[in-house]
């Protein structure tokens, strides 16, 4: 396998970022930016408690004034949506669906040249921790994996200064239906990231220590990633550039390099994004082994919720 991973391992193809994607969603049904409108039940009742209250007829509901503090609070602050799911905890979930052309890993092909269906689902815990899922069709006679991939991943990341954020986990690649042998490993991860206006770049590695799926050696990623969002659109031009030295290379040698260059685009007050890019990957491949990393062109359509 040769590109960036999920969490950080997935590559900007397979339709999850890569490297951080501007959103130019917006939300169409306001009343005024962004606030919501209180119901004229809720005006009508806290306006007989106020009569009440300055009749000294009686003290006001606690309930009733619980309610309509809620629903004032909703005007000045809309409730976020991720926090509402997961109530006063500050669990936020989150999940993704793509439809891509060929599922690409640093630059190889694992779908066959043939569609491939993915999808992820997040869970961001307090103080930056986070796990997840993400799974993707695969073509079960290109590397024998089987036919499907099932990555589970946890870590932390977050902001250290202004513009500069840290990613750091672990994730177990799973390959649930492949034939005999011991095709699982697991990887450690991490990336650093600098903002500089609409520009992000990303520097990061991924490590694979020595296990029996992979021959009993190890295998090292090292990659870079380049997001430039064009201002005031939804396109955002993405570059990508990575070495592997390892198990993981398909080569004679067990080195490769791979690459890609392309262009996302968020369309505006939907969940969805369509990216295509040009992708491909170098290396010393054996002799008569299917040539799984032709340089191809890959369009990618998601949906974040």
């Amino acid at each position: 396998m040769l590109t960036s991973s999920r969490g950080l391992a997935a590559t900007f193809l397979a339709g999850t970022a890569f490297v951080a994607t501007p959103v130019f969603a917006t939300e169409t049904n306001e009343t005024v930016a962004g606030s919501e409108a209180r119901p004229v039940a809720q005006t009508i009742e806290i306006e007989a408690i106020d009569a009440l209250i300055g009749d000294g007829q009686a003290d006001a509901p606690a309930d009733a004034f619980s309610v309509e503090a809620d629903a004032l609070e909703r005007v000045i602050a809309p409730v976020d949506k991720p926090s509402k799911a997961g109530g006063d905890s500050g669990v936020e979930f989150s999940a993704n669906v793509a439809l891509t052309t060929e599922y690409r890993f640093r630059g190889v092909d694992l779908s066959g040249g043939e569609l491939a269906i993915q999808g992820g689902f997040d869970v961001t815990l307090p103080a930056g921790f986070y796990v997840g899922t993400w799974a993707s069709s695969l073509d079960e006679t290109t590397v024998g994996y089987g036919s499907t991939e099932l990555d589970v991943y946890g870590g932390w990341s977050g902001d250290v200064t202004d513009g500069v954020a840290l990613d750091v986990g672990v994730i177990g690649y799973l390959y649930p239906d492949a034939g005999p042998g011991d095709f699982d490993y697991v990887e450690f991860y991490g990336s650093v990231a600098f903002t500089f206006g609409p520009a992000e770049t990303t520097l990061g590695v991924a490590y694979a220590p020595d296990q029996d799926s992979l021959g009993s050696t190890d295998n090292l990623y090292l990659y870079t990633d380049v997001g430039i969002g064009i201002p005031n659109t939804p396109i955002t031009i993405n570059g990508h550039l990575g070495y592997t030295d390892g198990f993981l290379t398909f080569t004679n040698d067990g080195k490769a390099w791979d690459w890609s260059i392309g262009a996302e685009v968020a369309i505006p007050d939907t969940p969805l994004s369509v990216s295509a890019a040009y992708v491909g990957a170098e290396g010393d491949i054996p002799a008569g082994f299917y040539d799984f990393v032709d340089d191809a062109f890959v369009v990618t359509v998601s949906a974040s919720f």
